[in-house]
């Protein structure tokens, strides 16, 4: 349905080139959820501005987005917004500042039907309402009359959530929907957006910072670092058999409700600068497992323990059986274990 191929965006700046995304390709199937995670900074959102076509001007890309076999890169802004809203619809990640603060809830509801369907006003308020009440908005055809100031965060997440729903898309992107809310809204939030994709039969593009996020929503989870991925498979590969350091952290820092009193295994450092990037695999300064390869070349997306499951790290045969302590806080590991760990030939974990 979506497939993206080799995608490279980049932005001129004083110090040179940022390369906010280097080679991102990935497929998306009808139906299927598809989950994108990685840290602030990491292109996540950059990728997703991408495929919609939302990136200032400034930006340089390249390579190919093909929604059913249409090409969106390049393409003029007439053929691109009888698309954006309808096709492929967008929920962005602060809600605040995507609704207009001088409308009403019900007027940007209905603006959005509106604008791919020849309807009147009315029965465009009706269609805002019953998608209110979809999402679980109490007294939906009241809050018809609301400003977003007079709704909670979640309420106002639910309204963005209900105007990508407005007119039946096949993908959603919803960019990091639960940012800044608590956690019980954000369970409230996971379920509005899964009832939404029930509603519409849409596929999904779910990005987010937090695997826990994803957990039991995304059926393929793509992992990405300094702009590129890292690690791509099945959720089951990547929570219960990852092959990347960097997924290790990610998991390490999850903390875990059946495990209490687990401690939480960090990762140390910064994600790297993307002007001028160094040769080499950018998480090395980070990875407590790098060898002198690591420094030098970067590694490329490989098959690990299947066809699906690829991951971009040198050492991820020594990642069988290892756990996120295991890998970053090797001074608790026992010695056979420490041992798995350790590059004979180079003489360093």
């Amino acid at each position: 349905m979506l497939e993206v191929s080799d995608l490279t965006v980049g932005f001129p700046s004083d110090d040179g080139l940022v390369q906010a995304v280097r080679g991102v390709s990935y497929g998306l199937r009808a139906g299927e959820v598809l989950g994108i995670v990685g840290e602030s900074g990491s292109g996540k959102s950059v990728t997703s501005l991408a495929v919609m076509g939302l990136l200032p001007g400034n930006a340089k890309v390249s390579g190919s987005v093909r929604f059913r076999g249409k090409e969106l890169l390049g393409a003029p802004e007439s053929e691109l917004n009888t698309v954006r809203g309808r096709s492929v619809a967008m929920i962005f990640q602060d809600p605040m500042t995507s609704l207009n603060p001088v409308y009403s809830v019900g007027y940007q509801i209905a603006e959005a039907v509106r604008a791919h369907h020849n309807v009147s006003k009315a029965a465009a308020l009706d269609r805002a309402a019953e998608l209110l009440d979809t999402v679980r908005i109490p007294n939906p055809r009241q809050r018809l009359e609301n400003y977003p100031h007079e709704m909670s965060g979640g309420m106002r997440q639910r309204v963005v959530i209900a105007i990508a729903m407005a007119n039946d898309p096949d993908v959603i992107i919803a960019d990091e929907p639960t940012t800044a809310l608590d956690v019980t809204v954000q369970a409230q939030i996971m379920d509005a957006l899964q009832l939404a994709q029930q509603e519409t039969g849409a596929a999904m593009v779910l990005i987010t910072h937090d695997l826990g996020v994803i957990a039991g929503q995304a059926d393929r989870v793509m992992v990405m670092y300094a702009g590129k991925l890292v690690e791509v498979g099945t959720a089951e590969d990547v929570f219960y058999t990852p092959r990347m350091p960097y997924t290790f952290g990610l998991l390490g820092s999850l903390p875990r409700l059946d495990r209490p009193s687990e401690r939480l295994t960090p990762i140390e450092g910064s994600p790297p600068s993307v002007v001028n990037m160094p040769p080499g695999c950018p998480f090395t300064p980070r990875c407590p497992l790098a060898v002198a390869i690591c420094d030098e070349v970067e590694p490329d997306l490989e098959i690990t323990t299947g066809p699906g499951h690829l991951a971009a790290c040198h050492r991820s045969d020594a990642l069988v059986g290892a756990s996120p302590g295991d890998v970053f806080e090797t001074e608790v590991v026992d010695t056979e274990a420490l041992a798995h760990f350790v590059n004979e030939d180079e003489g360093k974990a």
